[in-house]
């Protein structure tokens, strides 16, 4: 699968740590991540990550382009909400395009610990089932 991985500055810390605890799963996948996020990342875990620029400066907007070439198969973005953000309305723009095309999105570290042990037990293909179905909803 393709990750995007985005951090806010006072989250870096914290995706450094999600990403060495969870080092074993992610290096099995293609890894693209904004600026900085990706440097501390690829230093920290030796894994290698694709970096866009950073997110100020158009990194948000560029993972969004790869979501609608549906070129991306989850995003996680962990988000500072009590910090006002200059670029908040490519942060929004991105949420919305992982709505739009279905791309399966954490904002916190519960949500991306979760996302991340459904790909360790082999849960990758809940977008295939859905297209498959021609959009039609699931029924549980």
């Amino acid at each position: 699968m393709k990750i995007a991985l985005i951090a806010h500055d006072r989250k870096k810390d914290l995706m450094v740590k999600l990403t060495l605890a969870y080092q074993p799963i992610l290096k099995e996948h293609e890894l693209f991540a904004t600026g900085t996020t990706g440097l501390k990342i690829s230093e920290a875990t030796g894994l290698s990550v694709h970096r866009f620029k950073s997110g100020p400066l158009g990194g948000d907007q560029q993972i969004g382009a790869m979501i609608s070439e549906d070129k991306l198969d989850m995003v996680i973005f962990l988000r500072d909400p009590l910090a006002a953000q200059p670029h908040e309305p490519d942060v929004t723009a991105l949420i919305r395009l992982s709505d739009v095309y279905e791309i399966p999105l954490a904002t916190n570290i519960g949500t991306a610990e979760i996302l991340l042990r459904g790909l360790q037990a082999g849960f990758a293909d809940f977008r295939n089932v859905v297209h498959k179905t021609e959009n039609k909803p699931l029924s549980f």
